[in-house]
């Protein structure tokens, strides 16, 4: 395969994994006590898909389109979910729980920085 073609796939892949978060998501979040429900239901639904995947599909277009491309648009948190597994199945467990410790604080204290620089931005100059 080509790296275009790749790119194509991937490309392909993520449009439509985007637009299935956006109403796979819209359908449920708030409608339990305010809770994001439907992002859960796309996070656990796109592990369950990435596993599949990976676990049952040997073809060469299949990581960029789906796992890559549909599933990266879908939910990144399937791919998290993947490399963790993947470094439990090796018997890496500390490197799996340091990963998943990682992955949980610096993402959340990059989530919290970007949201304070853009309240900044936003903030109408003194």
């Amino acid at each position: 395969m080509t790296p275009l073609t790749a790119c194509m796939l991937v490309a392909a892949g993520g449009a439509a994994g985007s637009v299935c978060r956006f109403l796979g998501s819209g359908l449920l979040d708030g409608r339990l006590g305010g809770l994001p429900v439907g992002t859960l239901a796309v996070n656990v639904a796109g592990c369950l898909l990435i596993g599949l995947a990976a676990g049952w599909i040997d073809r060469p277009w299949v990581k960029p389109l789906l796992m890559t491309g549909f599933l990266g648009g879908f939910t990144t948190f399937s791919a998290f979910s993947l490399q963790t597994l993947d470094l439990v199945q090796k018997d890496r467990w500390l490197a799996a729980g340091g990963y998943v410790a990682a992955s949980l604080a610096l993402c959340l204290a990059a989530v919290w920085a970007g949201w304070t620089l853009g309240r900044a931005l936003a903030s109408p100059a003194a």
